[in-house]
């Protein structure tokens, strides 16, 4: 009698083919099949959205997740996971090399995915308050606690290095903030240099994006994961660049 492995998911659920074991039949995502229904009619950004929460986004959020996408897409050869991937492509490393360069790069918690992460709890513990804000902010900054990470040595979503709020930053925050009536991007757009005094610099992408990501219901592990996902593509493109030339 042979064993059969068995994979639990709530995200996912296959048919085997009948003369292949090792392939599916049919593919459903949360309860969705992706190439019988979903192939042809959900866009990549509905998709995306499927797959982490579980339910289809309004097309509100399709609509904000997607062009969050278009802005954080390729962040250019200042931002330091662009460069690690670019450096990977002049060494002429492989391409997952240059992805993973451009991931461990990213990762972290300056303009990174961790700030990210950060700076959406404190949406989740602040919320729309600005007095909240300035109590959660000390409080995390105050926190010393060293583990994978090191403790945040600065207001998370905010610019360490910056005097002013960035072109690109304002016309992200400012478009973004059309699509979800009353949410956070609206109220950090009204709020924003409030909060730039009270962080004591100015807001940055990483802060745009944490906004439009709880927006989006995601958590801070999820928002996390997508604004790693996000930057991948211009990470790629300089990357091949540069190992062409």
């Amino acid at each position: 009698m042979t064993n059969k492995q068995v994979f639990h998911s709530q995200i996912w659920q296959e048919d085997a083919e009948e003369n292949n074991p090792f392939e599916a039949k049919a593919c459903y995502c949360h309860g969705f099949d992706v190439y019988g229904d979903l192939l042809g009619k959900a866009s990549w950004a509905e998709y995306l959205y499927l797959l982490l929460k579980g339910e289809r986004p309004s097309p509100a959020q399709a609509q904000l997740l997607e062009s969050l996408a278009v802005a954080f897409a390729n962040r250019g050869p200042r931002d330091h996971s662009i460069r690690a991937a670019m450096n990977g492509g002049v060494g002429g490393t492989t391409a997952a090399g240059s992805l993973m360069a451009a991931l461990a790069v990213g990762a972290g918690q300056y303009g990174g995915a961790h700030e990210v992460f950060h700076a959406v709890n404190v949406w989740r513990h602040a919320g729309q308050d600005i007095t909240q804000w300035q109590t959660v902010i000390q409080q995390l900054l105050a926190d010393k606690t060293v583990d994978i990470w090191l403790p945040m040595e600065h207001a998370p979503g905010f610019d360490p290095n910056g005097e002013s709020c960035t072109t690109p930053t304002r016309q992200t925050l400012a478009y973004l903030s059309g699509f979800i009536e009353g949410g956070a991007l609206q109220w950090l757009n009204h709020h924003r240099e409030a909060l730039e005094a009270l962080a004591d610099c100015p807001l940055s992408m990483t802060g745009v994006a944490a906004a439009a990501l709880f927006d989006l219901g995601f958590s801070a592990e999820q928002a996390e994961m997508v604004f790693l996902l996000l930057r991948l593509p211009g990470a790629a493109a300089h990357a091949l660049e540069q190992q062409a030339l």
